[in-house]
């Protein structure tokens, strides 16, 4: 049980401790590539990211190799960046947690955007060809 707090307690001193701008800037960046990939997906007429990911697995290669060199350095960024945090505030690493805050700044705000710019981009394209 109080691993458990303390799991807790790491993740809200992220919140407003050192370093919180980052809280904002990394999910912005993993957004801008989002964005830049979705638009480009939609130019090339590939089907949304994260859905293919599932539903065409001849193709699931090439697509994580895209995302992971789209989205990679902002990972391992969030990584260093809250393992730098640890040692500020905690005096040691919690390796876990620095994999948990890329997962959350990095890969999740991708994942979850790349997919429905590429939607967007396809239907407004579909509007100013009528």
């Amino acid at each position: 049980m109080g691993e458990h707090l303390s799991f807790i307690n790491g993740l809200m001193a992220r919140i407003d401790g050192p370093m919180s701008l980052r809280l904002v800037l990394q999910p912005l960046v993993a957004l801008f590539f989002a964005f830049r990939d979705g638009t480009r997906d939609a130019r090339e007429q590939r089907s949304p990211y994260f859905w293919a990911l599932f539903t065409e697995p001849g193709h699931r290669r090439e697509m994580l190799e895209s995302g992971w060199h789209s989205i990679g350095k902002v990972f391992i960024v969030a990584i260093v960046l809250d393992l730098v945090f640890q040692y500020l505030v905690f005096s040691n690493f919690r390796p876990i947690g620095a994999l948990l805050a890329g997962v959350i700044l990095a890969i999740f705000p991708y994942l979850l955007l790349r997919g429905p710019v590429n939607r967007l981009m396809r239907s407004k394209a579909r509007r100013t060809d009528v």
